[in-house]
């Protein structure tokens, strides 16, 4: 391609740069906690960073696309799918605020401040457009619309040690209501109507990140007593683990999209509530299941980097559908 084609080309791409695209921030974030977690604090502190510089690059491409193409930004808030997407950026600055919590509280409070505000806007504004005078039919029903309740049950991480406690029981309220109501619909959707297609596919990981994060909450909340709702919770985390890695074979035989990015915070979740309930019990069981979860993180993050990289090499993302 030559330098011309290749210029004329970045208007179009960034026109069509993704919402999607902060499930990376997620990703990274996820993974620097569950490093922490683990006792890996300098590999998890590096991991924390990258996360922070790769949501300063995205939010600014983002935020250039908001300006120049504001009706692609539009028709991605009125796309069923791409909707449920939005607080991705939210959840974002919660996971930064809670990765900054020990070591610089005085950012990461603001940090919280801004990252829960906007996540109770866009519930809000998400909901209210689920519930709109627009009718959704089965087939645009994903695993992804779990996205927004997530963000809620993250809240209270960070949000209750910094002292923003009753604050912090609103949004898991919240987030664990629409996660069984969701639950409900979605299993509804993947019973008895047609398969997800193929970009979707790999948000079925996401079932595994609403009871994962619910049980990190929940032992904020609780007081770190491990009692009978977090090992429900964290074992329905084990269950739909099990469940998607059934999907697995199948999954990697799929193109690669930057839905496959939904792969690895779910996953991040569950291995950081892993090595928590390791710590507070002191099973030697959990902290072995910890670290192979790690193990599977690790690699699966550097394969989408990887696979990333060569997709936005060869132009393959950032494309019209």
């Amino acid at each position: 391609m030559s330098a011309q084609t290749e210029e004329a080309s970045l208007p179009t791409r960034l026109e069509h740069f993704p919402i999607s695209v902060f499930g990376i921030t997620m990703g990274l974030f996820g993974l620097a906690l569950a490093l922490r977690s683990g006792g890996f604090y300098l590999p998890g502190t590096v991991a924390g960073y990258a996360g922070l510089f790769v949501l300063a690059a995205l939010g600014g491409i983002f935020a250039l696309k908001a300006v120049r193409h504001p009706a692609s930004v539009a028709a991605e808030w009125a796309h069923p799918v791409r909707l449920a997407f939005f607080p991705a950026v939210s959840i974002s600055l919660l996971l930064l605020a809670t990765f900054l919590r020990e070591g610089s509280p005085g950012i990461a409070g603001p940090l919280w401040i801004i990252g829960a505000g906007a996540q109770a806007i866009l519930t809000l504004a998400v909901i209210n457009a689920w519930i709109s005078h627009r009718a959704f039919g089965p087939g645009q029903l994903s695993p992804a619309w779990f996205i927004p309740a997530v963000g809620n049950v993250i809240v209270p991480l960070a949000g209750v040690p910094l002292g923003y406690v009753e604050l912090s029981w609103y949004f898991f309220a919240v987030g664990l209501l629409f996660w069984i109501v969701l639950l409900t619909l979605i299993f509804n959707r993947l019973i008895f109507h047609d398969p997800l297609p193929g970009k979707l596919r790999p948000t079925l990981v996401i079932l595994v990140a609403p009871p994962s994060v619910a049980y990190l909450s929940w032992m904020v909340l609780n007081g770190g007593e491990v009692d009978a709702a977090a090992r429900v919770l964290l074992n329905i985390g084990y269950f739909f683990a099990a469940l998607v890695a059934l999907q697995v074979p199948a999954l990697v035989r799929l193109p690669f999209a930057l839905s496959f990015w939904a792969l690895s915070f779910p996953l991040a979740a569950l291995t950081t509530a892993s090595f928590h309930h390791a710590t507070l019990t002191g099973s030697g069981f959990y902290h072995g299941l910890g670290l192979a979860l790690l193990g599977v993180l690790i690699l699966t993050i550097a394969g989408l980097i990887v696979r990333t990289i060569r997709a936005a090499m060869a132009q393959e993302i950032c494309q019209p559908e």
